[in-house]
């Protein structure tokens, strides 16, 4: 199967489109997006050369269930899926920060611990803590909503009020929406044998209303570790076994890229980009619980043509 990696679809009543680091978002009217998961694939804010078939299906799918799971929690974007690939919302006003929640200490966050950090978007950290250790209670650690092809910035809930980004009574909604909703994919998680160690989510405002928005609870956005011998690689020092796109960075890191101005990606072999889809497969059944359905001989593009102007005709 052939990755989509670009989209350049016209609906009847596009107003625009933004083509993203993974997603292709077109604007129906001011009112509605529709939000196309294609198969690039990101890491350090770059966009890797090659796609990776499935992985937009597999993370659509994912959101999917998980914005239906949350609905009592506080109201989501998610309008249809008229497509494995594709969600259908309400568009919003998006606020301009990402609220990054974190269980245990590991990834960037632990990075800047073993450097000195004992701080991290204004919340303090206790000393002598080990990497992938639970933290007593999650924390919330907020980054900006960077412009594309810039690095978002880590930012303390005191500066997003100070600086006008998002009003304190907004905040606080915010916040315990984060809270409630990692709350909740955690006891998801548990059922699966597996710990949400950290996610983040993206809300935004219509009609005076707060929604969540963009995916969530996806291996792209969050992470996870098999319950299944955590304890005891914690005891040893040793890495968890984890699901989340983490796999990614450290093959990048391993072969030399991080991201930074003048690196060179290393060359994604069919085998390499093989191997990064059946990861995401595996994470897929893991994730959900169920056997992951693809299409190998199939148009993708003409397919999410077809559905979204079907689905769209429906109205």
């Amino acid at each position: 199967m052939r990755a989509l990696v670009k989209t350049d679809f016209l609906y009847p009543g596009q107003k625009g489109v933004y083509h993203g680091k993974v997603r292709d978002v077109y604007n129906i009217n001011d009112d509605l997006l529709i939000m196309v998961a294609t198969d690039r694939i990101s890491a350090f804010d770059v966009v890797l050369p090659e796609g990776i078939p499935y992985k937009g299906q597999i993370l659509n799918q994912i959101a999917a269930k998980f914005l239906d799971a949350t609905t009592d929690i506080c109201p989501n974007w998610k309008l249809a899926v008229p497509d494995p690939m594709v969600t259908v919302g309400v568009r919003c006003e998006g606020f301009p920060v990402e609220m990054i929640v974190r269980g245990y200490l590991c990834g960037s966050a632990w990075r800047a611990y073993k450097a000195g950090a004992r701080e991290i978007c204004g919340v303090k950290l206790p000393e002598g803590m080990r990497e992938n250790e639970k933290f007593p209670t999650p924390i919330v650690t907020p980054t900006t909503k960077a412009e594309q092809g810039r690095h978002d910035e880590d930012i303390s809930k005191a500066e997003i009020i100070a600086q006008g980004l998002v009003d304190a009574d907004d905040y606080a909604v915010l916040e315990e929406y984060t809270l409630a909703l990692f709350a909740r994919g955690t006891e998801i998680a548990a059922q699966r044998g597996l710990i949400l160690v950290d996610t983040k989510y993206e809300f935004g405002k219509r009609d005076g209303v707060i929604y969540l928005m963009d995916e969530i609870h996806t291996p792209d956005s969050s992470r996870y570790f098999y319950a299944d011998g955590y304890e005891e690689r914690f005891a040893k020092g040793e890495a968890q076994k984890q699901l989340s796109k983490e796999f990614v960075r450290e093959w990048l890191m391993d072969n030399g890229f991080h991201g930074k101005a003048g690196q060179t990606v290393p060359e994604m072999t069919p085998a390499i980009v093989k191997g990064i889809t059946d990861r995401y497969i595996e994470l897929y059944e893991n994730i959900t619980g169920e056997k992951f359905v693809g299409n190998e001989n199939e148009d993708v593009a003409g397919r999410i043509e077809r559905s979204v102007n079907d689905y769209l005709q429906s109205l």
